[in-house]
Order: C-alpha cells, then structure tokens, then sequence
C-alpha cells in the first residue's frame, strides 16, 4: 500500500505536469497498474462529486489516505473446518467460566497447539486475529446510569500485602464507595470473615453520620448466603441483621459483571495504589490504618474531572438525603468453648488463657473482629485481644496467680511471665527473682485492691532510693496501702519466730511511711 504523499505525487504529475501513467509509475517505482488505479478512483469521486453537486466527495478522497480493500479476499489458511474447530474450544472455555473452571481455561496459545496437533498447518497470529474479531463482534453496550444524592453505595473487599513489624502480611480491604459522588471509605481487617463485614458497615455509617438508601454488593460469601435457580440470591444473616438495623436496601450484582458497582471496583485498585505504593512498612495494623485514612481524606479532596468537585463538598450535599444514623450495632457471634487444663480456650487453632479457676469447665464467648469477651455464669470474667496468626499462644500473667501462689517455682520459665510487659518482667528479674512466691503475692495484692502497674512501679522506685538493698514485697505492699496487708498463703505460715520477725519488720514499714508521709 502507497503512502499519502505518493498518492498526492501521483495527482500531481498526471494532471499538473501532465506525465503519462507509465512515466509516474517508473519514476515513483511503482506498478503501472496500481498508478492507473489511483487515478480512475480520483476521476470517479470527481464525476461523483459533480452529480451530487457535493465538493466534499472528492475532497475526502484525495485528502484521505490510500486503503485496500480485503473484504473480498479469501483466507488461505483459516479455512471454515479450522474455525469451527477454534469456536468448538471457545464454547468450551465458556463450559468451564460456568463450572467454576475459570483457571483451566485454553489460552489462545493453547488453542494454536491444539490446531498443530491434529495437523493443521496455521500461524499463531491467525488465531489470535480470528479470535479476537469474534469477541469484538459479541461485545455489549454499556447503558450510562445517573445517581442521586444519597440513593446509592457500593461495597467491595480488595487484597493488601503489607510489612508489619518487617513481615510481610496479607489484609483485607473494606471499602465503600458513594455512586453519586465517588466518595471513599476504606478500613483494613485480618480476615475478610462476616465480623469483619458488619464492623466495617458500622464504622462506616458513623464516620459520614448517616445511612445510604440502597447497599450494593457482588456475590461474596458473606452477603450472598445460598444461590436459587439462575439469578436469584438469598442473603446471609449477617446482611439482613445489617439491614434490619440500619435500615438499607440490598442488591446484587449479576454474576461476573464487576461494571454493574463500577465505582467500587475502580475505588479498591486505586486507593490500594495511592495509600501503599510508596509507604508499606508499619510498626502495627493501627499505623496502617491510619495511614490509610490519611490517603482517603486526601483521595476525597481532589476535584472530579466532570463535575468539578471534589468527593468531600458531594458528600456534604448529600447528608441532607441519608437516612439518620441509629447508632452502632453488635458485631459478635457467639460459641461455648472448654477450658482445658493449661486454662486456655482454643478459637481458629488459637489459645487464649482465662482465669485459672474456670479450669474443666465451660464458658460462653463473644467473639468480635478485633477482641473475645469470655463469660461464666452469665458473669463477664476477662477479654482478650483476638489473635489472627496461627497456633499462637496469647497469655496473661494476671490469669494464673492463684495456681502461682501454689506453685511459685513455676513462674521462672513460663510463657506467661515471657508474655508479660517489659516492666513487670524488669521488676521480676530485679528485685524478685529469687523469691517467686513474694512476687506472686505482691501481684495478687495488686489485683485484689485494683493498683494499676504503673502505680506499682512507681512504688518500688520510690522505695529504692529509701533503702536500695532491701526491696520486699511487704514493704511495696505496705507503701501502697500504707496499712498492713498479709495474704492467706502468708498468714498460714506466720508461726513462731516468722511472726515475730514480721512484726517487726512491718513497724519498720509503718515507721517508713510515716517518714514518707
């Protein structure tokens, strides 16, 4: 094909300079058929041109570059036999899309060695081309939609693989996206698990202070709780208790058609790369988070490119048509779990420790995203922060001091003193060290007359600069009732000269407190 400075060449020469066919071919290289072929064309647009009195005809073609017609032109390899065998494996590719088989699908690489094998002599680029103009001819139309104000918003889960702690962990992504003025909203969770799902629905209605109309969600296990016939979907518990409580309309997407929430599926990809494409090193999940609220403030203050404003001043507007916010609802399921004999409940492969004295019995626990309430006897007895790692160990020293008091030797090497704080962990190996029991009883008292652990260290702090080399629990628990205290285990064991020496010991205290005081 010729360009389009040779067609304007050819023009020129035969009707300005008046040069004849053979000589404009021999000159410009060309084929003298291909010349007189250019020029019949010109003299047919002009003759055109001039019986429908219409100049543009042939100004459009000798302003239009050269084309070449290959409708006509008969396929030499891609032969009708070759493209039913093609269109037989598209067919099976789409059998597989519906059978949940997406990932065992033929490449079209995978249908040109198909072809190869039952000898057929092809190129690979002819497949693709064939391929590729039979889904240009089944492509849909796309109908634009318009939103009002408060009406609608999507919700979507996206993928976040972030440094915590210099590990490399894997987060889910909650994020709600308003259609009317691509409002975003994004909060990260461990597990993409039904609590995760309703917590996010309530920290996201609380942050705007109101409730979107109509709630649209794509087929995720967690909204979707069974499939009937073809398109109709059942919702889970989880999004009826949601609606019941807040009061929204639900709706979902056709089965892979990501454009029907559009804004949502535009809204994961591109606030996971604007909050984590520069910065993805943190010291905790929280730092993370608000690392990611930052960018979605930021995200919400640039202006649309159509309507000229930015997400925050729409979002203004449409709080005057949400519906009023009724507060936060209870996002917890709720199991019965044994105590076992290291006095740990297990959840998820995870053990959590509870009070010694609920050892062989059964106990009722709230579970939430981020905690576990555990009851007995309809009682509360402790919460822990809930763990998302695997098979760890979560203990706390405070649950095993009464099986301590009886057995103080165990304190040295246990996981529950390596779990301690840093400080109560300094004050063991400090100044008690060699008298677990002492310790013991010192935290029980703490426990029993509720002192904080800062009140605590700051006591024997205090005590040390009055007399360095004597440290004891009796005077730390004499400073900090400035009365006397004597726990059961110790009382037992006052007999004779221990007694007397008590005694005396503690007017020392007293007299030390008085000084103090």
């Amino acid at each position: 094909m010729i360009s389009m400075d040779i067609k304007q060449e050819i023009f020129r020469r035969y009707f300005k300079e008046n040069d004849s066919e053979r000589k404009i071919a021999r000159d410009l290289q060309l084929n003298r058929k291909s010349v007189k072929k250019y020029l019949l064309q010109f003299l047919a647009a002009k003759k055109k041109s001039k019986e429908k009195k219409d100049p543009e005809i042939l100004q459009d073609y000798s302003g239009s570059p050269p084309n070449f017609n290959s409708d006509q032109r008969q396929k030499r390899k891609l032969s009708t036999e070759i493209a039913a065998i093609i269109q037989e494996q598209l067919r099976d590719n789409e059998r597989k899309k519906k059978e949940g088989l997406r990932k065992q699908i033929k490449l079209k690489v995978d249908i040109h060695e198909h072809l190869l094998s039952l000898g057929y002599q092809i190129g690979y680029t002819t497949v693709c081309n064939y391929i590729r103009e039979d889904n240009i001819s089944k492509r849909e139309a796309y109908i634009k939609q318009i939103y009002l104000a408060g009406e609608e918003c999507e919700f979507d889960w996206g993928e976040v693989r972030i440094y915590v702690q210099g590990v490399l962990k894997r987060f889910y992504m909650a994020v709600f996206t308003a259609a009317y003025g691509n409002y975003r909203y994004a909060k990260l969770y461990s597990r993409q698990d039904t609590l995760a799902f309703m917590e996010s629905h309530n920290d996201f209605f609380e942050h705007i202070g109101g409730v979107y109309h109509e709630m649209v969600y794509d087929n995720m296990r967690v909204a979707v709780g069974e499939f009937v016939g073809k398109h109709e979907k059942n919702p889970t518990k989880a999004l009826l208790n949601l609606s019941g409580w807040f009061g929204f309309r639900w709706r979902f997407c056709n089965v892979r058609r990501g454009n029907e929430k559009g804004h949502v599926e535009r809204s994961v990809e591109y606030i996971r790369r604007k909050a984590f494409c520069h910065i993805d090193h943190f010291a905790t999940l929280e730092e993370a988070q608000t690392h990611l609220d930052v960018a979605c403030q930021r995200i919400n203050t640039l202006p649309s490119t159509t309507t000229f404003k930015s997400p925050s001043v729409s979002l203004v507007e449409e709080k005057k048509t949400l519906w009023e916010y009724p507060g936060s609802i209870s996002c917890f399921v709720t199991e019965t779990l044994k105590v076992d004999k290291y006095s740990t409940i297990t959840y998820f492969t995870n053990r959590y420790s509870v009070p010694d004295h609920l050892v062989g019995n059964m106990v009722d626990v709230k579970i939430y995203a981020n905690k576990l309430k555990v009851y007995y006897d309809k009682e509360l007895t402790c919460q822990i922060e809930r763990s998302y790692g695997f098979g760890v160990w979560q203990i706390k020293l405070e649950h095993y001091l009464y099986t301590l008091s009886i057995k103080p030797g165990a304190l040295h090497g246990s996981l529950a003193l390596e779990q301690a704080s840093e400080q109560l962990k300094h004050l063991y190996l400090t100044y008690f060290v060699n008298q677990p029991r002492s310790f013991v009883e010192l935290l029980l008292y703490c426990k029993t007359k509720e002192v904080s652990q800062q009140k605590l260290v700051t006591t024997i702090l205090n005590l040390e600069t009055i007399c360095p080399k004597d440290v004891s629990s009796d005077k730390v628990m004499a400073l900090l009732g400035n009365q006397e205290y004597v726990t059961p285990i110790i009382s037992q064991m006052l007999k004779g000269e221990i007694e007397l020496l008590a005694e005396a010991q503690l007017k020392e205290i007293s007299n030390m407190a008085n000084n103090t005081n």
